[in-house]
């Protein structure tokens, strides 16, 4: 039988009230119930696990992690951060990718990155099969399960958008006022320190214009 996103919401959220803020205990309960569950459903997992991290890849929410995280958020670090976010439960993500800036009323911990979540149903699978979930992604399904995915979610304006220093404060009030040390802004510009790299192509496309206007709903990257 296969996964449906509701039954990978309810392991998310069963996974949060067993275990909170620890990250271990959830990862290793999530890995018990899908050893449970069989290969099918780790694989299931997998992929809608990892349809929500690509569909939460947008500049915007990028932006808020930023401010979110103690060291920044690298490539890398912006994985981690997304799967952190689903971990948080529907409720969250959903209202983060509507508007960033919500993440301002949750409880930030674990340095709001869990690596190992990303890639719990692959080592469920291996353990079972010896097979890679990454191998066994079939790109057409993948397709379909994240036009499925992205009918629940209703991006905000601005989420497609890579914020600078000086445009951070009024896209994200709440977050800067609790994550932003004063004189951050001051001196980021007087050295000429930017968040992203002004060279990259897609940096270009993603500022192109000039930041849009806020409180508009509109698509993601």
């Amino acid at each position: 039988m296969e996964m449906t996103k509701d039954g990978f919401w309810d392991l998310i959220a069963e996974a949060k009230k067993r275990y909170g803020q620890d990250q271990d205990g959830s990862f290793q309960w999530l890995k018990d119930q899908l050893t449970i569950l069989g290969p099918q459903q780790a694989q299931d997992f997998h992929d809608i696990l990892h349809g929500y991290q690509q569909l939460a890849n947008q500049y915007g929410l990028w932006s808020a992690a930023i401010l979110i995280c103690e060291h920044g958020c690298t490539d890398d670090g912006f994985i981690d951060f997304r799967a952190w976010l689903i971990a948080q439960g529907r409720e969250v993500y959903l209202a983060a990718l509507a508007d960033p800036d919500s993440l301002a009323e949750v409880e930030a911990y674990g340095g709001c990155q869990f690596e190992e979540l990303t890639d719990t149903g692959n080592t469920v699978l291996e353990t079972l099969t010896g097979q890679s979930a990454y191998e066994g992604t079939d790109l057409a399904a993948c397709n379909a399960l994240a036009a499925e995915l992205r009918q629940d979610i209703a991006y905000g304006g601005g989420i497609g958008y890579p914020c600078e220093w000086d445009e951070l404060e009024a896209h994200f009030p709440r977050l800067c006022a609790k994550y932003l040390e004063p004189g951050t802004v001051e001196s980021m510009l007087e050295t000429d320190n930017t968040i992203w790299y002004s060279g990259s192509p897609d940096i270009q496309k993603a500022r192109a214009g000039g930041p849009p206007q806020l409180n508009m709903n509109m698509e993601g990257m």
